[in-house]
């Protein structure tokens, strides 16, 4: 019966290779490990600005192909985290290769990260990353209690009036049982988790490949088993907790309550955990990078189209050839190649402007993080990530939308002093306040963007502010197709600046009153006349 269910769960691995998960996402237990990690080290940590701009969420429900809840934490923190070692990619390559060929080992492995894929997986990461509880002031009355009873029960064999010590100490050590209850409880899913972490990374140690990522792993396993006996207790309770062993569960009752042997056991332990979170968290990070390798296998099993991506030396560049969105469905590859200048995007609604950005943004994330790029070819310098997209007004401390972008682009320029090599996605720049002085302050702080190594991509609907700045970007644009009842979009970038406005036209082909279009039509035509442009 158990080689059935192995051989099935084996079998389902090896069918779901390289297609996206149909798991809920419980993002609230994915992100704990990211929010609580040490990232001081690190090149850039996403902001949550930018991760809802390029909808992190959803991309990262897409890109997960984790066997255990360890992968899907470590992974979301890799995929949100840049690295400071530019070459650590290039190094895992050759491991993710074989992990994808080798498909006997890669399903056996797969087969051990499973045992941590139930939710109570998520919490081991608490155990190295919170603080523990500490025993009370008075947690020496426990001790004193537990050798009471010991040498009360001995003495009642001899002198049976002791028996009315143990008894009373019964009682005390009762209170004292289930108030340490509550203590047990919060610690009875991850103490578990834990034990079976250190045996799984302990199998995955027997693949030669594997253990070039901690060399030092076996070191680290030995320490903690030395604390593995008290932990396997709690295993134990966990199971009773799940059985239907009534008179067993009972009888070992007893004789906790009788030495306390609860409090005593988790304090030690907690004790214990809290001089060893470094080895914890370093096995904790072994396993979960072995999943999150395979991880990047199956997505690019499942992808029709990727690369890796080439990382470059020459600031402002950028070169992507037949680049896409992974989230949007069928969607329409471009190409740009960006050398020395930023880029300016023009064109209405909903022709792929936006889109198009949110493309790149996602492409040079993925391709620093998980080495793995949309398109038939990538490549860029090591670059941080920067985005001001999506900007609301916040209700709650009284910021209106254009307070908002004034702030967010403010934290862009001061990141331009601390490091000159960035990339800014911006859409719609200044869209809160008046064209005058949109296009005045956009075409100053736009100028400013692009000085040094830093890349732009900015969308805007004013054709005056791409006059203003061809000396430092690159024009571009989107356009539509209007016909006499449709609008068709391609969805193609184009060279050069938006030279055609239809927004009149599209309001006139859905049924706009006559007397509204004319004046309309009027009214452009003397702006256009006027053509008022903002001295730089």
């Amino acid at each position: 019966m158990i080689k059935n269910r192995t051989r099935k769960k084996k079998d389902d691995l090896l069918r779901t290779f390289g297609k996206i998960k149909d798991d809920p996402f419980d993002f609230g237990q994915i992100e704990a490990y990211f929010l609580k990690k040490d990232q001081s080290s690190a090149f850039q940590v996403l902001s949550d600005k930018t991760c809802n701009d390029l909808d992190f969420n959803e991309l990262f429900a897409f890109i997960d192909r984790t066997t255990s809840k360890i992968g899907q934490q470590y992974l979301y923190n890799k995929l949100r985290t840049l690295s400071s070692d530019a070459t650590e990619n290039n190094r895992h390559e050759k491991l993710i290769k074989q992990l994808s060929d080798d498909q006997d080992s890669r399903v056996n492995i797969q087969y051990l990260l499973s045992k941590l894929n139930s939710t109570e997986a998520y919490y081991i990461s608490s155990l190295f990353q919170d603080e523990h509880l500490k025993p009370p002031k008075w947690f020496f009355i426990v001790r004193v209690l537990s050798l009471t009873s010991l040498l009360s029960l001995i003495l009642t064999v001899f002198y049976p009036v002791f028996f009315l010590v143990l008894l009373a100490n019964f009682i005390v050590n009762l209170v004292l049982h289930y108030w340490n209850k509550r203590n047990v409880y919060e610690y009875l899913v991850s103490l578990p988790q834990l034990l079976k972490l250190n045996g799984i990374a302990r199998e995955l140690l027997k693949y030669s490949s594997l253990k070039d990522l901690n060399p030092g792993l076996s070191a680290l396993l030995s320490v903690l088993d030395k604390i593995r006996n008290r932990m396997s207790y709690f295993n134990l309770e966990a199971k009773l907790q799940g059985d239907i062993q009534i008179i067993f569960w009972t009888i070992l009752e007893l004789i906790k309550i009788l030495f306390l042997l609860e409090p005593m056991l988790l304090f030690g332990v907690l004790r214990q955990l809290d001089t060893k979170r470094k080895e914890i968290g370093d096995v904790f990070m072994f396993v979960g990078e072995v999943d999150s390798f395979i991880s990047i296998a199956s997505l690019r099993k499942g992808l029709d189209n990727y690369c890796l991506p080439v990382m470059v030396d020459t600031p402002k560049t950028i070169a992507a050839r037949e680049v896409y969105h992974p989230l949007i469905k069928n969607c329409v590859k471009n190409s740009i190649y960006v050398d020395g200048k930023s880029i300016l995007l023009t064109g209405s609604n909903m022709s792929g402007k936006t889109s198009f950005i949110r493309t790149i943004g996602v492409n040079v994330i993925t391709g620093l993080t998980l080495n793995t790029c949309f398109a038939e070819q990538f490549s860029m310098p090591f670059i941080r990530v920067f985005s001001a997209i999506r900007i609301s007004d916040d209700l709650v401390n009284d910021r209106s939308y254009y307070f908002e972008e004034v702030l967010t682009i403010k934290e862009m320029i001061d990141k331009c002093v601390e490091e000159p090599r960035n990339l800014f996605l911006l859409d719609e720049i200044f869209k809160g306040t008046n064209t005058v002085e949109r296009i005045s302050a956009g075409k100053a702080v736009l100028s400013s963007l692009a000085k040094s190594g830093n890349i732009v991509f900015v969308s805007t609907h004013d054709i005056e502010l791409a006059d203003l700045l061809t000396d430092d970007y690159e024009l571009y644009h989107f356009s539509e197709k209007v016909d006499q009842q449709t609008v068709d979009f391609d969805y193609r970038i184009k060279h050069g600046k938006l030279k055609n406005r239809n927004a009149i036209r599209i309001l006139q082909i859905n049924g706009y009153p006559g007397d509204i279009i004319e004046e309309a039509i009027a009214i452009s035509a003397e702006m256009d006349k006027i053509k008022v442009i903002p001295t730089p």
